[in-house]
């Protein structure tokens, strides 16, 4: 019908010469060929629709614009809010407490936009025009919910919570320039939202921008502070699997805020979130903010390393006691051996377990690499690792295991070894794939300017439609199920004889008794870094594969792509507990290494 009411205009094309026209739903001619849009709209004529009326003018239009396609006058810091809003109410549909959203991320939120200077503060950097507006959503908290509260005068700071109270001596920043009233910022064509130009080239020293990535920081920090179940590996997983909203957020956006422009360039994320990125954030906005020390990390948490072993150690399929012998913390198996040498090296104290913002030299622990490497440590105490002990190791325990098929079977390393080689391979293999057909681009498109949006949806509503005629032809199926989310990523039955469970096993033939105590039979031990990098140094040991024995280099490939991170990163910080555990050896090796110079 469009093309129809277009075919009076007969002047060419400006951009490519062709004769072939369209109207826009604002009335406007564009080329049909290489969808340029004109400044000339489509004249009325027709007064049958007006009557008892008299035309004094030409309309310059069809129709005017409507609420909806002119959208809401909204800034940056708002679409941050509403995906702040998203993921907490996903995490909350993983079974993490509701007090997270509406207490703890909602106090750390607010405390950012008044320590940013956006909002909760006496002079707020958006000078002119609409203050920012808390995005409605489906839950109702007055804090979150509430219109025209979030920018309101410095009194609203007051409504902050103890533990996150702000300083007298915050530097004022300087506002971003002055933004121009909603009118004519409506019609720019370098931003949806109001102040988008403006974030993007704002820069202020001492001022922590917020970014997609920083809203996961932001979400982790809430979920330490109240000590979920929740590790950072878990919640990037969870974001890779697309259960909590990340990648293209942006899409739940309400049609009102329009997104284009500058906007493009602040909230569509190109790549997955990284471990060291996220954590990187998550340490800066906890000391941008000036955060008081989080809840004590005690024993009876998620986050203490001798309850995250037993999880990771069930993940790799390796020995684990019953619920009724763990308690003692007996030797006699692996969950034994990670408790006692997380006592050696005071790894599982309060005071280095719990994040301190503001503490002089604050580090926040990785909890799950921490876990990991403590089980790798272990594993070199019982098998060396080297290439031939635990091969020797094997070759006892399955001599023994077929005299003695009625006892409880001695662990063999080249059996697990096996098992979890294939099953990693297929599940690496599937990792792969996935990320590979992994469709980056949206559903919503996204456009340059107000005046691109024509063509920008008729492109994509040419790649949906060719997409589905590949499927057609392919005979695939163009939509992939959506796994559950889990904890565990393997998942190990006694039953199933394609993949052994072995958390049944013994180290008994491993392990010799030596008085009341039970010793290993390697009595051997090789450290992983022989010697470490300076301070300044920005790595703290260097990793290549080539000088490290083939079964330590699959153990820690192993771990790594479960918590999918670098090998690097688990070797540094198995480094760091070896070197805690033998301080003797250590000082040893200095002193030869001094006397040597000399």
């Amino acid at each position: 019908m469009e093309l129809e009411e277009a075919k009076e205009l007969k002047e060419r094309c400006s951009q490519c010469d062709a004769i072939s026209w369209g109207l826009t739903e604002e009335g406007k001619y564009y080329c049909t060929s290489c969808h340029n849009v004109t400044e000339r709209s489509k004249e009325v004529i027709n007064t049958d629709i007006i009557p008892n009326t008299k035309i004094k003018s030409i309309s310059r239009g069809l129709k005017r614009k409507s609420k909806l396609e002119k959208g809401w006058d909204w800034y940056v810091c708002e679409g941050f809010q509403h995906i702040l809003c998203q993921q907490a109410e996903v995490l909350k549909t993983l079974g993490v407490a509701p007090e997270l959203k509406n207490e703890v991320l909602h106090n750390f939120w607010k405390r950012y936009l008044q320590k940013s200077k956006q909002a909760y503060c006496a002079n707020p950097v958006y000078t002119s025009g609409r203050k920012a507006q808390v995005l409605k959503d489906n839950v109702h908290h007055s804090d979150w919910a509430s219109g025209s509260e979030l920018l309101s005068d410095a009194s609203c700071a007051s409504s902050l919570e103890s533990g996150a109270e702000s300083k007298s001596d915050v530097p004022t920043p300087k506002p971003f320039p002055a933004l121009r009233t909603p009118q004519s910022v409506a019609a720019s064509v370098c931003s949806g939202s109001l102040d988008g130009m403006e974030y993007s080239e704002w820069k202020e020293k001492g001022i922590l921008k917020m970014t997609v990535p920083g809203t996961l920081a932001l979400c982790y920090l809430s979920l330490l502070w109240q000590r979920e179940a929740v590790t950072l590996s878990d919640l990037l997983r969870f974001v890779e699997e697309d259960h909590i909203p990340y990648i293209k957020a942006f899409q739940s956006f309400p049609e009102e805020m329009k997104l284009y422009g500058r906007d493009k360039g602040i909230f569509a994320i190109e790549s997955w979130p990284d471990y060291e990125e996220i954590y990187k954030h998550m340490f800066e906005i906890a000391t941008f903010l000036d955060l008081p020390r989080f809840p004590d990390i005690t024993e009876d948490c998620f986050l203490h390393p001798n309850i995250l072993c037993v999880k990771y150690l069930m993940e790799a399929n390796l020995p684990v006691l019953g619920t009724e012998v763990r308690a003692s913390h007996t030797p006699d198996e692996m969950h034994g051996l990670t408790h006692q040498v997380t006592k050696m090296t005071g790894l599982g104290d309060v005071d280095s377990l719990t994040f301190d913002p503001i503490a002089k030299g604050a580090q926040t622990v990785k909890y799950d690499v921490q876990a990991i490497a403590l089980i790798v440590v272990v594993l070199k105490l019982l098998f060396l690792l080297d290439d031939n002990l635990e091969w020797s190791l094997s070759d006892l325990a399955e001599v023994n295991n077929e005299k003695n098929k009625t006892d409880k079977p001695w662990f063999s390393f080249r059996k697990w070894y096996q098992v979890m080689k294939k099953s990693v391979d297929e599940k690496k293999q599937n990792w792969e794939e996935a990320r590979a057909k992994y469709l980056w681009k949206s559903e919503k498109p996204l456009y340059h300017s107000h005046i691109d949006k024509p063509g920008a949806s008729k492109r994509r509503e040419m790649v949906v439609n060719l997409q589905k005629q590949f499927s057609t032809l392919a005979d695939s199926a163009p939509t992939i199920e959506k796994k559950s989310p889990s904890s565990f990523q393997f998942h190990w039955a006694e039953d199933d004889p394609s993949r052994p469970c072995f958390h049944g096993h013994s180290l008994q033939g491993i392990l010799v008794k030596k008085g009341p105590a039970l010793v290993t039979k390697n009595s051997l031990y090789w450290l992983s870094t022989q010697k470490f990098c300076r301070s300044y140094c920005k790595h703290v040991t260097t990793y290549e594969e080539s000088n490290f024995s083939l079964s330590y280099q699959f153990i820690l490939n192993l771990f790594s792509f479960l918590l999918r991170i670098k090998a690097a990163l688990l070797h540094d910080e198995v480094s760091l507990i070896e070197k805690k555990l033998f301080k003797k050896k250590y000082s040893e090796t200095k002193k030869n290494s001094r006397s040597r110079r000399r």
